[in-house]
């Protein structure tokens, strides 16, 4: 599924226009993206959570020329998923729901 599926989606489930859908749906993913550049962590139960990493510089090579280089230190998103959307990721067989 793509942002659009999702806003079509929406649309129908909701039985509101599509400009509307993917606006409300903006708002959720702009939402999370700002948290998560704030330092926080999102979670969603059932579904997971969101979190930043940090780490720190290190020295690594460059894979062509083998000469070594400053990594400079860097923070990252990490998604964790929960248990309930696991499961049913798991329990998912064909078009059916075990």
């Amino acid at each position: 599924m793509v942002k659009s599926n999702l806003v079509e989606k929406l649309s129908e489930r909701a039985d509101i226009t599509l400009m509307k859908a993917e606006e409300i749906v903006d708002i959720f993913f702009n939402s999370i993206s700002d948290a998560l550049a704030r330092g926080e962590r999102v979670e969603i139960r059932g579904f997971g959570a969101f979190a930043v990493r940090s780490y720190r510089a290190y020295e690594g090579r460059n894979p062509k020329t083998g000469e070594k280089i400053q990594v400079p230190p860097k923070k990252l998103p990490f998604w964790k998923t929960g248990m309930q959307l696991r499961h049913r990721v798991d329990a998912y067989i064909g078009d059916d729901l075990v």
